[in-house]
């Protein structure tokens, strides 16, 4: 017993002087290893009796328990060190462009996706919208069912969406999910925009990411029509492009708005002819859109039978590749920052 009591002593003397994780597992097998002090105090027990048998046993399985636990306790102490000095040492200040630029490393821009988020935001606030947000991790109900889209919907089936283990949460698919929260805490007349990240399982092309960007819109007040929807779309295109663009308004379904639209824009990387981006048929699909359907409205908290509102939801990704003649969708994604360097900031 006497020697189980100082192996213990001596343990805790030398994890004092331990500094780095390679000397800390050393020193764990040096104590309790196959050829250590204490494998050897359990060698010897065949010759005790029986008595010493479970009164050492017991003891010897205590301090290899105690020894074990000092090690993880350190070994996590020593592991925030050795990632805080790797911090530390690789540390670069992105505010100090100056030095940046001394050092020869590439000075980037905004992102284009930023820079034009930013130019819709101006103009729907110069329209009297509000700038909402809301959260990329989203639950079952906000996602699809208060946008009228049941578990038994076909809808469902067009969206391959990121769940997560719990199968009660998800990363939201579209910015609709703003419509819902921002209707909820506004009483009619009201209007807003609502720009982030959505995410879907889908097959990454020239068009297509499973990260991208959105924008939802919704106006709700007495008397909203086709006609208000039609104004403010035709205003924001003609503020982001700065020249005439070619639209068509074609029927489309989707379960939150009823009548639903497609507004496609003639493509103007090709002007029309046929390229990847609009898949060879000369326009692109760039804003869903219609009037809210009337489960979404009392989902909101709103009658139907008072107000009457529209809805749109706008690629951003997709609006980009038209402003900047960007060919590939990947390249907003890639993280390069030679891309961005090449767009003006705000």
């Amino acid at each position: 017993m006497l020697v189980l009591e100082s192996l213990l002593a001596d343990f805790n003397q030398e994890l004092q002087s331990t500094h780095r994780i390679a000397d800390l597992l050393n020193l764990k097998a040096k104590f309790i290893g196959k050829q250590g002090p204490l494998a050897d105090v359990m060698k010897n027990l065949k010759d005790a009796t029986p008595e010493e048998k479970r009164t050492i046993g017991v003891r010897a399985n205590e301090l290899k328990q105690a020894i074990e636990t000092l090690v993880g306790q350190k070994m996590q102490e020593l592991e925030i060190q050795e990632m805080n000095a790797a911090l530390a040492s690789t540390k670069i200040d992105i505010s100090l462009t100056d030095s940046v630029l001394e050092k020869g490393l590439q000075a980037a821009g905004y992102h284009p996706v930023t820079i034009v988020q930013q130019e819709i935001e101006d103009i729907f606030i110069s329209m009297g919208f509000e700038v909402l947000d809301g959260p990329h991790i989203e639950d079952e109900y906000h996602n699809f069912e208060a946008l009228n889209i049941p578990a038994t919907h076909p809808a469902r089936d067009m969206q391959d969406t990121f769940w997560f283990a719990d199968k009660k949460h998800l990363l939201r698919t579209h910015t609709s999910t703003i419509q819902i929260r921002g209707m909820k805490e506004r009483k009619p007349p009201f209007r807003f925009v609502g720009p982030g990240k959505v995410f879907r399982c889908e097959r990454t092309d020239a068009s297509h990411e499973m990260v991208f960007h959105q924008l939802e819109g919704m106006m709700v007040g007495e008397n909203v029509s086709v006609g208000n929807l039609i104004y403010f779309m035709k205003t924001l295109l003609s503020e982001i492009f700065k020249r005439d663009v070619e639209v068509r308004l074609r029927p489309g379904f989707f379960p939150f708005v009823e009548p639903g639209f497609e507004l496609d824009i003639k493509c103007l990387i090709c002007a029309g002819k046929g390229c990847s981006v609009c898949k060879q048929v000369g326009w692109v699909e760039l804003l869903p859109c219609g009037l809210v359907h009337p489960n979404v409205l009392r989902a909101g908290g709103i009658d139907p039978e008072k107000h009457s509102g529209f809805a749109f939801g706008l690629g951003l990704d997709r609006l980009v590749m038209m402003k900047y003649a960007i060919d590939d969708i990947r390249f907003l994604h890639a993280g390069d920052l030679r891309f961005n360097s090449q767009f003006k900031s705000f």
